[in-house]
């Protein structure tokens, strides 16, 4: 059974470009609702703890370095099948390649600047959730 809860990050690209609201904005709209929300900046330690599933592969470096390049907003959301809506709605993870329309055609830049993180499977995002938030801090 498919899980109720994602997570995502705008990332410090899409933030420092001051696209937070409009994105919020079509999340919203989409019917997902902010369980969970902060602006943090990751260290490269906290980024490459987050990403070690991708340790060892040629991108991971430039990745951790990316994410931990500035600040970035994190949100827990809630929707029925919360990570496959989610993955659809914001398209491709190469804007080039996204439909038009979503997140990441919209707001991403490159395929590694693609403006939102969004976890690929249900025991992802509870990992990444706790990553983030704590109990106190959900809603």
């Amino acid at each position: 059974m498919a899980g109720n809860l994602t997570l995502t990050m705008i990332k410090p690209t899409a933030f420092n470009k001051n696209y937070t609201g409009a994105i919020l904005k079509m999340i919203n709209e989409a019917g997902f609702t902010i369980k969970a929300m902060k602006l943090t900046q990751l260290t490269p330690q906290q980024a490459g703890t987050f990403y070690a599933v991708h340790k060892g592969k040629p991108f991971y470096d430039s990745l951790v370095s990316f994410m931990s390049s500035g600040p970035l907003v994190a949100v827990l959301l809630e929707k029925e099948n919360a990570v496959e809506e989610f993955r659809n709605f914001i398209g491709a993870t190469n804007p080039e390649k996204a439909e038009e329309g979503t997140i990441r055609k919209l707001y991403g830049t490159s395929l590694q600047q693609n403006a939102v993180h969004g976890s690929d499977s249900d025991e992802n995002a509870k990992v990444e959730a706790e990553f983030f938030f704590s109990k106190l801090e959900r809603f």
